[in-house]
């Protein structure tokens, strides 16, 4: 039996947003047929929407001194405030957005470099979780800067 192959292209609006496409395809003939009620078939297609998040950071803090090792045994560094944004840049709402970060916590000989003071969070719910039993916490090696310019 002769074969038709085609391909459809479909261009969706950002006011209306739909679940699934659907499609109606019709065979016509100027011959008699036997069996007519075959040549119709509906085609439904489920449809998912690709996002645009984009994912940008922002600290008040520019410049960090390196103290010798145990500088700040019993005291804290600097605070600083780390501003991280999530943005839909699409025009397709998005549902159940998970955000993960791993903030670098242990140093050389599994000195504490960073602690959490406090979270704001807007639009957000945000856990603050220690690692897993199973993860492991790699320390954040010794840098030599000896060779740095800057």
């Amino acid at each position: 039996p002769p074969q038709v192959s085609f391909t459809l292209e479909l261009e969706f609006s950002c006011s209306i947003l739909l679940d699934s496409a659907e499609v109606m395809l019709q065979a016509t003939s100027d011959s008699t047929e036997a069996t007519p009620q075959d040549n119709v078939v509906k085609l439904s297609v489920p449809i998912r929407y690709e996002p645009n998040l984009f994912l940008s950071s922002n600290t008040n803090l520019h410049r960090y001194e390196v103290h010798p090792l145990g500088t700040f045994i019993h005291s804290t560094g600097p605070e600083f405030t780390t501003t991280v944004k999530v943005q839909n840049l699409g025009c397709y709402p998005i549902q159940n957005v998970t955000l993960h970060m791993a903030l670098p916590a242990l140093g050389h000989r599994q000195a504490t470099i960073l602690s959490v003071t406090h979270i704001l969070a807007e639009n957000a719910t945000c856990v603050l979780q220690p690692p897993d039993e199973g993860t492991q916490v790699v320390p954040v090696p010794p840098e030599d800067l000896q060779h740095v310019d800057r």
